[in-house]
């Protein structure tokens, strides 16, 4: 906090800082992973930091979570099992279990206090907590990608936070090969891949271990993201077979039987296409 209103997040990277007026720490917790803080905003409900960083806040949170899920689930011919590695605010976790055709999703995070903070602060997002098809996990998401029986997974979501500490591994070729066993021939990873305004070069680098890990089909999705670095973040989807095209269910999603704020059938067709920049840089 750089004065008694504001609390800022500097991001040495682009070499920006994001703000919100604050008016109080409603909590901390040190965990056995890393700090976690909950303020409250003046303008966009609470807003959570881990180590610092802006994780969420209650008035964006809903591009993220949508974009995270919807894309794939719409994606995917028909998605039963869902793993979610990371995702400890259970927002995520919400999106996936909107659509009715899903019998079981997991989400695995390594931090309950995440979990514990959210349905504290952010209630909204843990409405599907205790759904009967939700599994939560408190554990390694390394550990159980690498133990996932082979096939048996139609797609993973990767929400983590940034590469570096507990969500440094879930970034490069052996993690990525874990979920590449663990997905059907039909399955789809999704990542979440930062900023394409500023680390394109990550983006890249995921990409490149993600084909040393057997994927050959790659998308990336653009989305706004206010509370992150630059305002501007994507995920990524990867598929198994080369050339695989990710046309999506768009009839379903145009008649999806629950409401969006941000997601829709035309939306996720826009996201598709890439600013030419972005294209250039990771056809590279």
């Amino acid at each position: 906090m750089t004065d008694a209103t504001w609390l800022h997040e500097n991001f040495d990277k682009a070499g920006s800082s994001i703000g919100f007026r604050v008016t109080r720490k409603l909590d901390e917790v040190q965990s056995p992973f890393q700090n976690i803080e909950i303020y409250e905003s003046t303008d966009w409900g609470n807003v959570m930091l881990i180590d610092g960083a802006m994780m969420l806040t209650s008035r964006d949170n809903f591009l993220y979570h949508e974009m995270m899920a919807h894309p794939a689930l719409f994606t995917h011919a028909n998605p039963k099992r869902v793993v979610i590695i990371g995702g400890g605010d259970c927002g995520t976790l919400r999106e996936v279990l909107r659509h009715p055709g899903v019998e079981k999703a997991v989400q695995c995070d390594i931090d309950e206090q995440v979990t514990r903070m959210a349905e504290k602060y952010f209630p909204e997002l843990c409405e599907s907590n205790g759904d009967p098809r939700a599994e939560l996990l408190w554990d390694d998401g390394i550990a159980y990608m690498a133990n996932c029986a082979p096939g048996s997974v139609d797609i993973v979501i990767v929400d983590s936070t940034d590469p570096v500490g507990p969500a440094e591994g879930l970034f490069n070729k052996d993690f990525f090969a874990s979920c590449h066993r663990a997905l059907k021939d039909d399955g789809i990873l999704v990542q979440q891949s930062e900023s394409p305004l500023v680390l394109l070069d990550l983006i890249k680098a995921m990409r490149v271990e993600m084909g040393k890990a057997g994927f050959q089909s790659f998308q990336t999705l653009p989305f706004p993201q206010p509370c992150y670095p630059t305002g501007w973040w994507s995920c990524t989807m990867a598929k198994k077979t080369a050339n695989a095209g990710f046309n999506f269910r768009i009839d379903d999603a145009r008649s999806k039987g629950f409401a969006t704020l941000y997601y829709t059938a035309d939306l996720h067709t826009g996201a598709q296409s890439l600013p030419p920049f972005v294209a250039k840089a990771l056809a590279g």
